[in-house]
């Protein structure tokens, strides 16, 4: 027998109907853009390449300049927080920047698309322009928090020294964990913009085709690596908050959603009704003031469990060392100790003191009052934790191990100082003498 030709048919394209691709254009993807609006974006969007031998940079940044990852989170919080006390700053001396309603609250929002894969950190900070976005995010070591604290230092203002940023290479940390990243930004000057990248040396920046959806302020949205995933998880990013910026100035939430029990009433079936009847026609008994007192004829209730999602404050301790001693009650104290220690009781005593000379810093140290059970271990990863050191409120390190001699190893308490030089990565503090 011999085999036909062309039996399977002729190359015929597959056809999408015109509904359909009309319906796909409008579905809305991960980021709030529409198929649509997204194809706009990448048709008008300008490509710029990044400067000097980025390649390079991006290559020593995300393989060799930090540690650990969990980094990124706190330089995106840090860099959040600067944005905020721009605006701050400037609404000093005209309050109309700030605007009005949910736009003059000064926050940072966190919240996680498990299913898309993506993690959203929005401020309602200064927010960028498109020259801001070209200067800022498209050069590797360019800090717009280091310009703008020169022009108020040259102003003769000293408002900015809550400002954390220097290097300006922490923004490029999240490509340890991302491998594409959106950053969607309004300035009070400009219209609102979308710069995207990967790292690969270039990025894109268009104008956004929804308009101004975020007021003021900046979304960066991180599309997660497959070895990122437990970035997705609410536990991981509160805990990581938690520990490197707990004492930022302004708040930090996080979208979670909860099970909680609510009771609700129970509705009777008719059968139910009638039954109940039955049973109150079969009952001879004489009815009483009494019983009638105590008849209780309210509603039946069940509890049922459901998911609610708010918005959950994650930076509830506040940095008391900052203040005057005069001004902290003891049961202030007392209170910070025992949310940085863990302990269930109060301290013995505490010290709260400020030191200048070379290196400035503020301190507390707190003397427990029952002494821990492995006050005599000479491990000293054990006793790790015990001190904390944090370089404008952020935290950097909790390895004292040079710093404080193993007989006080058993103290607890922090060290903030506005000064201390730090290595570009800001993990460790730098050795200069």
């Amino acid at each position: 027998p011999t085999l036909q030709a062309n039996l399977k048919g002729g190359n015929v394209g597959s056809q999408t109907d015109a509904e359909v691709v009309q319906r796909e254009e409008q579905a809305i993807n991960s980021e709030g853009y529409s198929v649509a609006e997204m194809k706009q974006i990448r048709e008008a969007a300008e490509t710029h390449n990044f400067q000097a031998e980025v390649s390079r940079m991006m290559h020593i940044i995300i393989n060799s300049l930090y540690s650990n990852r969990d980094i990124f989170l706190r330089e995106v919080i840090s860099n959040a927080s600067d944005a905020l006390d721009k605006i701050r700053f400037l609404s000093l001396t005209n309050s109309a920047l700030l605007g009005e309603g949910d736009q003059a609250k000064l926050d940072i929002h966190i919240k996680i698309d498990k299913e898309n894969n993506i993690l959203h950190i929005t401020d309602r900070g200064i927010g960028m322009t498109k020259d801001d976005m070209v200067k800022y995010l498209g050069s590797i070591a360019k800090s717009g928090t280091s310009d703008f604290m020169k022009k108020v230092s040259e102003a003769g203002d000293k408002a900015s020294s809550n400002l954390i940023g220097q290097f300006g290479v922490g923004f490029y940390s999240i490509f340890l964990v991302a491998d594409r990243v959106t950053v969607t930004s309004k300035n009070n000057e400009d219209d609102q913009y979308v710069w995207e990248s990967n790292a690969e040396g270039s990025f894109t920046i268009s104008k956004d085709p929804r308009g101004n959806t975020l007021g003021r302020g900046t979304r960066i949205s991180l599309h997660l690596k497959d070895d990122a995933k437990e970035y997705l998880e609410t536990s991981t990013i509160r805990n990581l908050a938690k520990k490197y910026s707990e004492f930022i100035n302004f708040p930090i939430y996080l979208w979670e959603t909860k099970e909680v029990e609510e009771e609700v009433p129970v509705e009777e079936t008719k059968e139910d009704k009638d039954e109940t009847e039955e049973d109150k026609s079969d009952e001879d008994v004489d009815v009483t003031e009494e019983d009638d007192e105590t008849d209780d004829d309210t509603p039946k209730t069940q509890k049922v469990k459901k998911n609610v999602s708010e918005w959950d404050l994650l930076n509830t301790v506040k940095p008391i060392w900052t203040r005057s001693p005069k001004d902290i009650t003891e049961e202030e104290y007392n209170n910070f100790y025992k949310a940085i220690s863990k302990d269930t009781e109060d301290p013995l005593t505490y010290t709260h003191f400020n030191a200048e000379g070379e290196a400035e810093f503020k301190s507390i140290l707190f003397f427990p009052a029952t002494a821990p059970y492995n006050v005599f271990d000479p491990n000293p990863d054990v006793h790790r934790g015990n001190f904390k050191l944090f370089v404008r409120r952020v935290f950097i390190t909790d390895d004292f191990q040079e710093l404080v001699p193993n007989y006080l190893k058993f103290l607890r308490g922090i060290v903030d100082s506005d000064d201390l030089p730090l290595n570009v990565s800001r993990e460790t503090l730098q050795k200069h003498k």
